[in-house]
């Protein structure tokens, strides 16, 4: 979101009451609960939980829904990991949710020094998920996981290989998900490129359609079956990136 509050000043409640959405999972809040407007903390009808990273104005995770969670998790047990305020992981019945604001693999200078970070989250996130997908649970896994998969996920492969959210060990542990069942749901109903959900901010970029792929709805193959669309919604401004989506059967609950 590049911030909940700035985006609440580009007309993200108005979008909320609009999008017909269940479930709303943000990524990149940069703010605690305390800190947002009472409006945005706690819209009617919603219910609301955040996960705060313990560095003030950074990363950061919220999650909207019409019916309260049966529980929420939001650590992986591994404190480097656990201080950024990154994941979310809610159980409605038979469904479990993971709203999940996977690392940059950039450090400060751009440097690639966090990709060994990124993908510590990447491996623990895998495998806290291991035994519900193994054992056919129903579980879906939103968010920014800061990685293109396969070249049709970005505008300009060839001139990206070498940047971070296109390198290859990023793109093996994102391909290690998918040989252990996972589905990328926007890919299993639309085969074709040119559809992206983050943009450069500059200039005439976002225009251009000159974007990434890096958000997605992964779902387990119990979770697949009640599937019935994925998309894309570039139209919705506001921030660098867009929001994408799942259309569920209701009895998947």
């Amino acid at each position: 979101m590049n911030g909940l509050r700035s985006v609440h000043r580009k007309g993200f409640l108005p979008w909320l009451a609009g999008c017909r959405a269940q479930v709303v999972g943000l990524q990149e809040v940069r703010a605690r609960a305390d800190q947002l407007p009472d409006e945005v903390r706690s819209p009617p009808r919603w219910k609301t939980h955040f996960v705060a990273a313990e560095r003030p104005g950074y990363s950061g995770v919220g999650l909207y829904s019409r019916l309260e969670p049966d529980e929420v998790v939001t650590v992986l047990g591994v404190g480097e990991l656990d201080v950024e305020g990154r994941l979310q992981i809610a159980r409605f019945g038979k469904l479990t949710v993971v709203n999940g604001y996977f690392p940059n693999g950039n450090g400060k200078d751009r440097d690639l020094s966090r990709i060994p970070y990124k993908l510590t989250f990447y491996r623990r996130l895998f495998e806290r998920l291991e035994k519900p997908l193994r054992d056919g649970g129903r579980v879906l896994v939103m968010g920014d996981f800061n990685t293109a998969h396969q070249e049709i996920d970005l505008a300009r492969p060839k001139e990206n290989r070498e940047t971070s959210g296109f390198r290859p060990e990023e793109r093996e542990e994102f391909d290690r998900w998918i040989r252990a069942g996972w589905v990328d749901t926007f890919r299993h109903f639309n085969k074709g490129g040119g559809h992206y959900s983050w943009w450069s901010q500059r200039a005439g970029v976002r225009e251009k359609n000159i974007g990434w792929r890096i958000d997605y709805v992964l779902a387990s193959p119990a979770a697949m079956a009640y599937v019935r669309k994925a998309g894309i919604h570039p139209g919705v401004l506001g921030s660098d990136h867009c929001p994408v989506s799942v259309d569920l059967d209701p009895a998947v609950r």
